[in-house]
């Protein structure tokens, strides 16, 4: 069966003092977009993007794209709100999973994606993460203070139920380390680069401008 993913891209970027998800790379595409392009070459299912804040800019960003925008009303409520909003508009057609998305991790490629999927199947675990600090083998262990898990995740469409309890800002975190047993992990070291503050940016784009 498919595979959703969703893209949340509902923040305000209040830390940054500007939308984050229109941040642009060096070929010119907004982080945002690339996303969304990296989720759709994956062809795996459909893709939805969770829109709250700066909904006109980011959303024309991604016009033309064949995925699907939601709005989150109360993206101000933090996190748990835009996952709701995204897993409530899964289409009709049953997935199998779903795999969660941010903007401001920008060395996401399709191969890491791709490696989330292969691991699910090779290892039949429910829960696939990121993870920022390498450990070695597909095993996840929270407890271990060389690993920081995280997304991009991908949870079995049984989680579905989980999600949609959750609330403030809160997110799949929270779900890794409540379900640790049936979680598995995926090595990307570049997870833990988001880009959250102007100094989070400047160091970003001086590590691009050096190569």
């Amino acid at each position: 069966m498919p595979i959703a993913t969703i893209i949340l891209a509902a923040g305000s970027s209040s830390r940054l003092g500007q939308p984050k998800q229109l941040l642009r790379r060096d070929d010119g595409t907004t982080l945002i977009r690339r996303m969304a392009e990296i989720a759709l070459s994956l062809g795996i299912g459909p893709v939805i993007v969770v829109l709250g804040a700066n909904r006109e800019n980011v959303g024309h960003e991604i016009a033309g794209l064949p995925l699907t925008t939601a709005i989150n009303p109360d993206w101000a409520t933090g996190m748990a709100s835009s996952l709701r909003v995204g897993l409530s508009i899964l289409p009709d057609t049953p997935t199998d999973a779903f795999l969660i998305l941010l903007t401001d991790q920008p060395h996401v490629t399709a191969d890491l994606l791709r490696q989330l999927i292969d691991v699910r199947q090779s290892t039949g675990r429910g829960i696939v993460v990121s993870r920022y600090r390498t450990g070695g083998g597909a095993a996840v262990r929270p407890a271990d203070p060389t690993h920081l898990l995280g997304v991009p995740a991908l949870f079995n469409s049984r989680y579905k139920a989980d999600f949609m309890a959750l609330t403030g800002d809160v997110g799949a975190r929270k779900l890794i380390r409540q379900y640790s047993d049936d979680c598995a992990g995926v090595d990307f070291m570049l997870g833990a680069v988001d880009l959250d503050t102007p100094q989070d940016v400047a160091h970003w784009q001086s590590t691009r401008s050096h190569g």
